[in-house]
């Protein structure tokens, strides 16, 4: 599987769990929520352009699956730039540029993204204690930041069973 050997040496934050793991779940996330073939394509390779070799790998991408799901990708990509800008600005330009987006796809597979990504948190919090925190450059409170601004975002376009998940899930993870 193509998603498999790009992110065949990657493995999800502070974790030994193989990263084809998170792009699954994300995967299976569109697709239990109305998401098309060409969304479930993009949702196994949102982080593929952003992690495993930007413009080279977009065009393997575009070659085989084509502009569509070229485009979902784009939209979900905070940076394909290397190296990446500081967290901060990149998380900043990304909600800015979601507020603005109009392709429900693009939507859609972000969103499922972050709802795994605080599943996963929350799962992880518990296990670890506070110490999940030190796994991302934003820490806790830039964390919860983003996720929040991610929130509001979201709720700009009106609601759903996935947007409601995710909007518990940050409620939970600012408890922790």
């Amino acid at each position: 599987m193509f998603a498999n050997r790009l992110h065949a040496n990657q493995t999800r934050k502070g974790t030994s769990t193989p990263y084809i793991a998170h792009l699954l779940a994300v995967t299976a996330l569109v697709i239990e929520n109305g998401g098309k073939e060409d969304e479930a394509i993009a949702a196994l390779l949102h982080d593929a352009v952003e992690d495993q070799g930007g413009q080279e790998t977009r065009d393997e991408i575009r070659r085989r699956f084509g502009d569509k799901v070229v485009s979902i990708i784009d939209g979900c990509t905070d940076t394909d730039e290397d190296p990446k800008p500081p967290w901060r600005k990149r998380k900043e330009e990304y909600i800015a540029r979601l507020r603005k987006e109009l392709s429900e796809s693009v939507r859609l597979v972000s969103l499922a993204d972050k709802v795994h990504n605080a599943r996963t948190i929350i799962a992880d919090h518990f296990q670890i204690g506070d110490a999940v925190w030190a796994r991302f450059k934003g820490g806790k409170e830039g964390t919860l930041w983003y996720y929040r601004s991610l929130v509001d975002v979201f709720r700009s376009f009106g609601s759903n069973a996935l947007l409601e998940e995710f909007r518990k899930l940050v409620s939970k993870m600012e408890r922790l």
